[in-house]
């Protein structure tokens, strides 16, 4: 769509695909994460109470984060063909035959900031396990959900099927939905937490010479997300169960 995905040459049914970077990202991506990762490094370097290896620790995980989310940009793509779905990440890379694939869905990404994605496509297999599809996005594409409404046109000759829901792959996807979705409420509530501690720290910093960083930066917010998740994917358990 829109000039930004490759066909196949001499392909005659239109399925041959390629989806990889190909135009420049929202400066607000660059903005708020180099924002981000600067005010947590320059927290840390500030704080006398919190130990060189934390500091070591902090510093390889944003190194990584960089590093893994700069080889996606490179290295990432989706390949779409007559045999199936290919798609190559980071480091992984999947392969699956359309009989393999049970489906293929545009999401909306609920509550996106304005410089993030609005649109997600993922691939779902037989076992209703879900895999993101790489650059299948409104960063790359002009209207997702129109592209895969015309890849799923040109793959059902080759699937020998139809698109038809199935009642007991339908019921895999909601249970690992709602597992997805309180490892999310973990993370944000665990954010909240450290929101709290963050605010706490500074204004120990200021009333006292040696507030504890450590503690409150680092152990209660873990402590609170093991916590959360238990509590979560708990509640979890049992909406399924009821279900």
């Amino acid at each position: 769509m829109g000039g930004d995905v490759d066909g196949g040459a001499g392909d005659g049914d239109g399925i041959e695909r390629e989806y990889r970077k190909r135009r420049k990202l929202p400066r607000g991506v660059f903005v708020y994460s180099g924002c981000t990762m600067s005010y947590c490094l320059l927290q840390f370097n500030r704080s006398s109470s919190v130990p060189g290896w934390a500091k070591a620790v902090l510093l390889a995980v944003i190194v990584t984060a960089l590093a893994r989310w700069t080889v996606y940009l490179r290295r990432g793509h989706t390949l779409v063909g007559a045999h199936g779905v290919s798609v190559r990440g980071a480091v992984i890379e999947r392969r699956w035959a359309w009989h393999d694939i049970y489906d293929i869905r545009t999401q909306p990404v609920p509550k996106a900031p304005a410089h993030g994605r609005k649109w997600l496509v993922h691939l779902y297999d037989t076992d209703g396990r879900r895999f993101l599809l790489p650059h299948l996005d409104d960063w790359q594409l002009d209207d997702p959900p129109a592209e895969v409404d015309e890849l799923r046109a040109g793959a059902a000759r080759h699937r020998g099927m139809t698109w038809e829901p199935h009642p007991a792959t339908e019921a895999r996807i909601q249970r690992r939905a709602e597992h997805r979705k309180a490892w999310e409420r973990a993370v944000n509530g665990t954010v909240f937490v450290l929101l709290c501690t963050f605010l706490l720290s500074v204004v120990l910093l200021i009333t006292t010479d040696d507030a504890p960083a450590l503690l409150l930066l680092l152990w209660i917010p873990l402590a609170a997300f093991a916590l959360l998740a238990a509590f979560f994917h708990w509640r979890c358990a049992r909406t399924v169960a009821n279900a």
